[in-house]
């Protein structure tokens, strides 16, 4: 049967594949018929993510994405991929007075320069096939959404809206698209983290009244836009930030 959102036939990494958006995505992904390639830094989670998943052919490389070496013996282990999935991402709250730079410079570190490194790896070492497709997960805290206690993670999804532009036109010379998806509030362990952290609304659920569809969104549904963007059924769209939310930003 024809269906243009198949993912047969294609060989797609997803990173951030322990938890979250990113497993979430591994297992669609496979359900929809890819090989995919998981990598994360925690063994054991990515092997519950791959004991979910369905179909064959699928592998765990570990790799910690902000160490230059295992970054570049991930990159040399990789075969020509069809597309990626990057969402490796980390959330710290904190009011703008009390911002320090060492964690500062982690959330940026993780959110936006590994991010920038790993295109630029691909790329490099030309292990983008022809017609790929790579899809960073953002967020609208991007979009000039950031709540209150949440500046350091805007500004690390915020580069990645800048950075977009500039790759589209560097990389569909070389028959590559790039997207990003941008979500509003997602269940994930990372919300579920930064809610006890205890700064701003972000994250406690206090916030619903602003979503018309009631809820916070689910790791899959995003997935699943993930997915339509890795797939040929996207073949014309690059440059996108995708929003996923709910409603929200028509409030």
């Amino acid at each position: 049967m024809y269906n243009p959102y198949s993912l047969e036939g294609k060989t797609i990494l997803v990173t951030g594949a322990s938890g979250g958006i990113g497993r979430a995505t591994a297992i669609e992904c496979s359900k929809m018929g890819a090989s995919v390639i998981l990598t994360a830094r925690n063994k054991e989670r990515l092997e519950e993510t791959l004991s979910q998943m369905e179909g064959s052919g699928h592998s765990i490389i570990l790799a910690d994405l902000s160490n230059a070496e295992q970054r570049a013996s991930l990159i040399e282990q990789l075969p020509a991929l069809n597309g990626v999935s990057n969402n490796s991402g980390i959330m710290h709250l904190s009011s703008i007075k009390f911002l320090n730079e060492e964690t500062l410079s982690e959330v940026l570190n993780v959110n936006t320069v590994n991010t920038m490194l790993l295109v630029s790896a691909l790329v490099k070492k030309k292990k983008l096939a022809q017609g790929s497709s790579i899809v960073l997960t953002s967020s609208i805290s991007g979009l000039g959404r950031g709540s209150v206690g949440n500046a350091m993670y805007s500004a690390s999804k915020g580069a990645l809206t800048g950075f977009l532009p500039v790759a589209v036109k560097e990389l569909a010379p070389r028959g590559i698209r790039i997207n990003t998806v941008c979500p509003a509030m997602i269940e994930t362990k990372m919300t579920e983290l930064g809610a006890g952290e205890g700064v701003g609304k972000a994250t406690d659920r206090s916030d619903l009244d602003r979503y018309p569809l009631g809820r916070w969104g689910k790791a899959e549904e995003i997935a699943w836009a993930i997915i339509y963007l890795l797939s040929d059924a996207a073949a014309w769209v690059t440059g996108t930030n995708m929003v996923l939310d709910g409603g929200y930003m028509t409030m």
